[in-house]
């Protein structure tokens, strides 16, 4: 018996990163998954992967209105309804507030909180119809404590996690729990953008980063995206039955304090 068993979930950005690793354990323990993606040929690579009978990809760029319908309708057409969201998708740009353009603030917001709200309110009366089901958000630890550079992408992720305690609250009594996660750094694309190929950044960059994590992260290294994954099925899955409204930090202590040595 998987955790996920009967389940159908619907996890955008899922064609890599966490989300990729969040529809992996989510298939392995027993759920029907649908990603959401705008990286079509990774996506359905992902899905075809897994198999038909438990994966489907659809094209859903989660700040566009119209394509969240297209996907509610994908799962209902796949796997019969819809009763699990996990809202990953988001992106990430930095630099100086001075420095940030009106169409980057914009950009990030509409990713990062923008696709978060569109998903909530689309998702919320298949999962009321089904019965009751759980929306998992995707936030940060930016969105807790100040970080240097991060002014669009602190504005975004501390918006999700004043919309996931809304919706828990508006969405208790029809039997959905609503929740977010707090990722530190995570190893994927969106934290490595030169994807470690040494002609895409500068050298040593890998190391340097390494090096960085060692000595700002409590627990010594940068988070591993199947980690989240493990966090997004705990508060998908009924071990979090009693669990709504909540935000939990995944980060391996970095904004707990400054480390012995630091």
């Amino acid at each position: 018996m998987g955790k996920l068993d009967g389940r159908v979930v619907l996890v955008t950005g899922a064609a890599r990163g966490q989300g990729e690793q969040e529809v992996r354990l989510f298939a392995a323990e027993g759920a029907k998954v649908v990603l959401g993606d705008v990286l079509d040929e990774q996506g359905s690579a992902v899905a075809k992967e897994l198999g038909a009978d438990v994966a489907r990809y659809v094209h859903l760029d989660v700040g566009e209105e119209a394509d969240w319908p297209a996907a509610i309708t994908a799962a209902k057409e796949a796997f019969g309804s819809l009763d699990g969201l996990v809202n990953n998708a988001g992106i990430l740009r930095a630099g100086p507030l001075v420095g940030t353009s009106l169409q980057e603030f914009v950009e990030v917001c509409r990713v990062n909180q923008l696709g978060t709200f569109l998903g909530m309110r689309a998702a919320a009366p298949e999962l009321i119809a089904a019965g009751g089901g759980t929306i998992v958000n995707t936030s940060s630890v930016a969105a807790l404590s100040g970080m240097l550079l991060l002014s669009s992408y602190s504005a975004s992720k501390a918006a999700v996690l004043a919309m996931t305690r809304v919706a828990a609250l508006e969405l208790a009594s029809q039997g959905v729990r609503v929740n977010a996660m707090c990722p530190g750094a995570i190893d994927t694309p969106m934290t490595d953008p030169a994807g470690r190929d040494p002609s895409a950044g500068p050298a040593g960059a890998a190391e340097r980063a390494a090096a960085f994590y060692r000595k700002a992260v409590p627990l010594g290294r940068i988070g591993r995206p199947e980690e989240i994954a493990r966090l997004a099925l705990y508060l998908t899955a009924e071990d979090s039955s009693y669990v709504t409204g909540q935000h939990f930090v995944a980060d391996g202590g970095w904004i707990a304090g400054v480390p012995l040595g630091a």
